[in-house]
């Protein structure tokens, strides 16, 4: 049985929890939050034991590996500290607030034998994964261009609210983005040199005041990064336009064909209320058809997250490399800083209202 030790009891910890729970030879054994309702629900849900400070829990001896789900400005003194272990780590996306701490983090990490992951979910959705597969067999030629849009429904409500505040999240571009940038990079097999963004705080969250604060987190952006291979990446994302059908669409174009990911949201949000299922469309060019598949996603991992099964599947992976000690992570500490580094210059973008250039920038 391997135990995992859960940093951070709330919403994305619960869903850490519900997956975990779907594995054999696995269960989260100590959950550490500070935030008594939180760390209840989470003991009650994973029979764990709890604690309050995870320094109490690391103590305590009793993990094999490390889960942090804390808020996103907690990441990197907490991995820091794990570091000083030596299990194995997952850390959620993204790895941290600003591209200096995950510079820290790298630093750091040189020499290390036990594995850091970076939980970057969408790699793992079915649809994504079919997607990847049909880039791999060479479906569309060399791919150009990728294109993802998220229209979606408005942060949720968080502990503390912490995720209403550039300084505690990194910003929605790096926040909630980290994910589509690191999808970029995968796909077009090359790093970011320039990005330019265009965003706003145009609807959500406006009238919400914390302690005096007024919520700086943008809504809506369109942002483009050059690649340095010469290809090209474009987000468009909104973040009040809940009850879409289609949540995500990631569209891969090369000189042969488009491969296209459509992606449900949660059934919660779904303007019928039920689970859909994902579908991929591939557009050949030379024969001007279109073929589609529906990519099915088991009931009841749809029903343990919002991420389409992502979880899941992310954690079997993960769980195979804590069991075998071989290999290196999937998504390494060098992913999620690459991810960070867009997304925090998306962000510098909008307010300067300029393209930022990131060559001299990179790890």
């Amino acid at each position: 049985m391997i135990r995992y030790g859960l940093i951070g009891a709330g919403m994305m910890g619960q869903e850490h929890i519900r997956n975990i729970a779907l594995l054999d030879g696995v269960c989260v054994a100590a959950v550490a939050d500070p935030d008594p309702a939180m760390r209840a629900l989470s003991m009650q849900a994973a029979g764990a034991e709890g604690f309050d400070d995870p320094e109490a829990m690391i103590a305590a001896g009793t993990c094999d590996a490390y889960l942090i789900a804390a808020p996103n400005d907690l990441h990197a003194g907490l991995l820091q500290r794990l570091m000083a272990t030596d299990k194995p780590i997952l850390v959620e996306k993204p790895l941290a607030t600003t591209t200096a701490d995950c510079r820290d983090l790298l630093s750091m990490a040189k020499g290390r034998m036990a594995p850091i992951w970076v939980a970057m979910e969408y790699r793992y959705m079915p649809p994504v994964q079919r997607l990847l597969q049909a880039l791999d067999q060479g479906a569309v030629g060399a791919p150009r261009m990728v294109s993802i849009r998220e229209h979606r429904f408005p942060f949720l409500q968080k502990v503390d609210d912490w995720n209403r505040f550039n300084a505690r999240t990194g910003g929605t571009l790096v926040e909630k983005c980290c994910h589509f940038w690191d999808l970029m990079r995968l796909m077009l097999k090359s790093d970011p040199v320039r990005v330019y963004a265009s965003a706003g705080v145009d609807v959500n969250h406006r009238d919400e005041r914390y302690a005096g604060g007024v919520p700086d987190i943008v809504d809506n952006a369109f942002v483009v990064v050059d690649f340095a291979n010469g290809t090209r990446g474009m987000l468009d994302l909104c973040m009040f336009a809940e009850g879409s059908h289609w949540q995500e669409s990631i569209a891969v174009t090369g000189p042969n064909a488009r491969c296209e990911a459509f992606i449900p949201g949660p059934a919660r949000f779904a303007p019928d209320g039920r689970p859909h299922e994902a579908q991929f469309v591939t557009s050949v060019r030379a024969l001007k058809e279109e073929v589609r598949e529906t990519i099915h996603t088991p009931p009841e991992l749809l029903i343990a997250g919002d991420h389409h099964g992502s979880t899941y599947y992310q954690h079997e992976r993960f769980l195979n490399l804590v069991r075998t000690g071989r290999g290196e992570p999937e998504v390494t500490l060098q992913d999620g800083y690459w991810s960070v580094m867009v997304g925090e210059a998306a962000e510098e973008s909008a307010r300067a209202g300029q393209a930022i250039d990131l060559r001299g920038r990179g790890a």
